[in-house]
């Protein structure tokens, strides 16, 4: 009834995504999944909130290096090598939680300030750094023992879903179609009717579990292209219609895996168990 369709992975936090055809899941998200982040020198990080031109910069994985294009473009192309070279590490902050990560080299720092014309540093998440997920909405009933329930420089948690009907029920609410690069999801998947997802509690993608322990609040990252950088309105003003709960615009669901290993394109999704408000 329902198929994986799309895997995404977001290497550097707020910067454009990778369509892959497979990946391999780990504690914290996808392999390479947003383990770099921009932050300012205070070690604040930056998002599209504030810099959406941030849309325009392109990371490709080639040959264990991070190759950075602009999509207009209007610079050279930028490598940086996977892990950075040597130990020098700061304090960085992504929402209320503060840790460490290792630095890069002053000359790739200024590539970046000078794509984004502001001061900036690319930072990168070792190994060694783990940073939790929230415990009220992580499931305490979760079965795997030497699992840890943490995060990389994601917003909150690893892994993110959406429905390829749940995107076609807003579009057609709109004028204007958008994509689902809007929402920066991490699964896509086909089948079943629009916002199926709200109802699952575990499921298996492929041979691989998975808790879905979270609606996803949308922000005004989704009202930028992700191929001009430019703001528009939609799509909040819309789903702000019928997707608002509590003050928060829902849309897609928060995941944290309870089983590691790849997953493909084509694999099938089964539901193993259904929300308590389910009434599937």
């Amino acid at each position: 009834m329902y198929k994986l369709t799309e895997i995404n992975i977001y290497p550097i936090k707020s910067l454009a995504g990778i369509s892959l055809q497979s990946s391999e899941v780990k504690e914290r998200g996808l392999k390479y999944d947003r383990r770099w982040m921009l932050v300012y020198e205070n070690g604040m990080f930056f998002t599209q909130r504030n810099h959406p031109q941030m849309a325009l910069l392109q990371p490709r994985l080639v040959n264990g290096t991070i190759q950075i294009s602009h999509k207009q473009p209007k610079m050279n192309d930028l490598t940086i090598p996977s892990v950075p070279d040597g130990d020098s590490k700061i304090e960085v902050t992504v929402w209320d939680d503060k840790v460490s990560a290792q630095t890069y080299s002053r000359e790739i720092d200024e590539w970046f300030s000078e794509a984004l014309e502001v001061r900036c540093r690319l930072v990168y998440m070792p190994d060694s750094t783990e940073r939790n997920v929230n415990p009220k909405y992580a499931k305490e009933k979760m079965e795997h023992p030497a699992l840890r329930r943490i995060v990389s420089f994601a917003d909150a948690y690893p892994f993110m879903i959406i429905g390829e009907e749940s995107l076609a029920d807003l579009n057609n609410r709109m004028d204007e179609p958008l994509p689902m690069n809007r929402f920066r999801t991490n699964f896509v998947f086909s089948g079943g009717k629009p916002f199926d997802e709200d109802n699952w509690e575990k499921i298996k993608i492929g041979n691989l579990e998975f808790w879905v322990v979270k609606s996803c609040a949308r922000c005004t990252i989704t009202t930028i292209n992700q191929s001009t950088g430019e703001k528009e309105k939609e799509p909040l003003s819309t789903l702000a219609t019928f997707r608002k709960v509590n003050g928060k615009v829902l849309f897609g669901q928060n995941m944290v895996c309870e089983s590691t290993g790849i997953v493909r394109l084509g694999d099938t999704i089964r539901i193993d168990e259904w929300n308590a408000d389910s009434t599937d």
